[in-house]
């Protein structure tokens, strides 16, 4: 484990969150930050989602990602799940396509975020060519996407593990498959049924201790995008993810910090935040929180307990999401 350093970084991750969308009190006493970071070190597996990044470095891209290096600088960063839309607008040509590095590798330059990142195609990428998306694991050392959907286990104390469940969601939703022919031609060539199979052959299969699943769409979430998102995310994803006790559901794709609990299902979704551009917020039935605050999140777990921390662009984690066993 890497050893902690108190930094101008570590005084700012210090935010105590409050009530509805926007509404947030930041701590007053350092001690609270070293409490809040402690939680995230030694004995805690940790790493960071992001999503909803490729601004060419526009906006506020550029001081997230060097804050994303900070926080691996000062706490130990396993890996980085990318949700989806790493590349707008018309996703990626090739492996050869500049935008690989105005989008990613130019901007995620830190050197504490040379690691694996273990990505899924959002919206965006299925606007141009996503076997690129898949082929750059050949190119980058730290791009790994092994598959469109895939699943990763990690072993935590105590004998505890975690099953990390990544999904691509574009082809479970119908509006994409009506727009394949104009928009979205990688979605036609893609077996929706076969997908929701495996989801729930490998979750049927999952005895750890804690399931994650991470997809680009939302479940549930404010937003105006088309209400058939989340409508066929609902009939299709949901009955799955309720059957076998997932514990969090994390996506993009809204562009805000949204933590919504409906009633009737005891999942945490969690919309994360855009890294570059954000949009506003209000919240609904079941939201938890909502920010329009540009940022990322770090998911924290243990044998006891499993955290999702939402950190804005300032540094300040504005809402925790908790869950213990």
């Amino acid at each position: 484990m890497k050893t902690f350093k108190i930094t101008a970084f570590a005084l700012l991750i210090c935010g105590v969150l409050f009530g509805s969308c926007g509404q947030t009190q930041h701590a007053g006493n350092a001690g609270a930050s070293y409490e809040l970071l402690d939680s995230l070190m030694e004995d805690h597996f940790n790493f960071i989602v992001a999503n909803d990044l490729g601004r060419n470095g526009y906006y506020d891209q550029k001081p997230i990602a060097e804050l994303m290096g900070e926080l691996a600088e000062n706490t130990d960063i396993e890996f980085i799940a990318a949700a989806g839309d790493v590349h707008h607008f018309e996703g990626v040509a090739s492996v050869d396509d500049p935008l690989w590095m105005t989008n990613y590798e130019l901007i995620y330059s830190h050197p504490e975020l040379m690691i694996d990142w273990f990505p899924v195609m959002g919206n965006h990428e299925y606007r141009g060519n996503t076997q690129a998306v898949l082929d750059y694991s050949s190119v980058s050392r730290r791009w790994s996407m092994p598959a469109r959907y895939y699943a990763k286990s990690f072993d935590l104390e105590n004998g505890a593990s975690m099953k990390v469940v990544f999904i691509d969601t574009t082809p479970l939703i119908d509006k994409y498959h009506e727009e394949a022919e104009e928009s979205y031609p990688d979605v036609a060539t893609q077996d929706m049924e076969r997908q929701l199979a495996w989801i729930d052959s490998t979750l049927n299969a999952s005895s750890e201790t804690w399931k994650i699943v991470i997809g680009h769409h939302p479940i549930y979430a404010e937003t105006s995008k088309d209400d058939i998102e989340r409508e066929n995310m609902q009939q299709r994803l949901d009955p799955v993810l309720r059957k076998y006790g997932v514990d969090l559901y994390v996506a993009g794709h809204i562009h805000n910090f949204q933590h919504i609990k409906p009633e009737g299902s005891d999942i945490d979704y969690v919309v994360n935040s855009s890294g570059s551009l954000s949009r506003d917020v209000a919240p609904i039935d079941g939201t938890q929180f909502c920010s329009s605050e540009t940022g990322f999140s770090v998911i924290s777990a243990s044998d006891k307990e499993l955290k999702l921390y939402m950190i804005d662009k300032d540094g300040n984690i504005i809402h925790t999401v908790s869950r213990t066993k």
